[in-house]
């Protein structure tokens, strides 16, 4: 079977004979094909070089177009973006620099035409050649909820979201779904087939449930509903959620879930059941640390929670640069070893 098959298999029930297995390498493709960051990133050619090289000589499932998550407010007129070698590139320019900057905020009538989608469109057209029929191709797509962060900062879009004028915030977040239909239908269109669906006001750590039923679900469900969720993944940037699951099977329909290194897994792997995928995930953050027997042990504990009634896939979070090649080469190893069904 091919890691495509295998993922469906998991999403289905369906008999495999391993587990999926993600791994999601996303800063360390510049030290790959020793560029420094913004060069690296600035083309989109070797972003997808690096995504292939890395898929052969570790293995895992998955290849991912994503750039960096400021690429999308350089798409909505973000002119500076903060390129470091040994770090996340990071918004420097906010595009909405203070609340009167709402109403003259306009979203570009075709994104695609702008100068910015062309190395993620580059990136993707080669992915989709080259595994397209066999590997997930992971995309990115930031909320309508939580998108203004990266045009304002997150303290001041708090502000405006929890005690600014309702009128205000919901003009910017009309703006902001129209955004993401725009961009979750190209990357579509361009190749990618799994959608991580960033969502960080979707978890209860961050604003709580009632917060969540009664101003975020509404905007969520509109951010989803023109073009289903088949192939989206429920995720809160590593925030746990389980305690919407059922909330979001309910009311989006999404039945693939990201689980927070921080929740309890075996209760996520409960409330999902076989009504979808649960995705276990490691917390690659301390795997800076780690050792590699460490590391194995962790995935074998993480595994063996899940792979239990199938439905399960093993991931990661974003790796961080500063983990060492061989605990990323022990993770998928353990995951491999630990992740047979047959």
């Amino acid at each position: 079977m091919t890691p495509l098959e295998i993922l469906a298999a998991a999403i289905n029930g369906d008999p495999a004979p391993r587990i999926p297995i993600f791994c999601n390498l996303l800063d360390q493709g510049a030290r790959e094909l020793n560029m420094h960051s913004q060069d690296y990133f600035a083309r989109g050619e070797c972003v997808a070089e690096a995504q292939l090289r890395m898929l052969k000589r570790f293995g895992h499932d998955n290849a991912w177009s994503l750039h960096y998550v400021g690429k999308e407010a350089e798409l909505l007129g973000c002119q500076k973006i903060l390129f470091a070698d040994d770090g996340v590139p990071n918004v420097e320019d906010f595009v909405i620099k203070n609340w009167d900057d709402i109403a003259k905020f306009e979203v570009p009538t075709d994104i695609t035409q702008h100068q910015a989608w062309q190395a993620i469109d580059d990136c993707l057209s080669i992915l989709r050649a080259e595994i397209g029929q066999t590997h997930a191709i992971c995309a990115y797509v930031t909320a309508s909820t939580t998108l203004p962060a990266l045009l304002m900062g997150m303290d001041n879009w708090m502000e405006l979201f929890l005690t600014g004028p309702v009128d205000l915030r919901d003009e910017l977040l009309r703006k902001c779904v129209d955004f993401f239909h725009q961009h979750i239908n190209a990357l579509r269109a361009a190749g990618a087939n799994v959608l991580i669906y960033s969502t960080p006001f979707g978890s209860p750590y961050l604003v709580g449930n009632k917060i969540i039923e009664q101003i975020v679900l509404p905007w969520m469900k509109l951010d989803l509903q023109p073009g289903g969720v088949d192939d989206v993944v429920y995720y809160c940037g590593m925030a746990p959620f389980n305690g919407v699951i059922d909330l979001v099977f309910d009311q989006l329909g999404i039945t693939s879930h990201y689980i927070s290194p921080l929740a309890d897994l075996a209760e996520a792997k409960r409330l999902i059941n076989t009504r979808g995928l649960t995705c276990g995930v490691i917390d690659d953050i301390k795997m800076i640390h780690w050792t590699e027997a460490e590391t194995k042990a962790e995935v074998k504990r993480i595994v063996e929670i899940g792979k239990q009634g199938g439905h399960f896939l093993f991931g990661n979070g974003v790796m961080p640069l500063a983990v060492p090649e061989v605990n990323i080469k022990a993770m998928i190893t353990a995951a491999f070893e630990y992740g047979q069904l047959t």
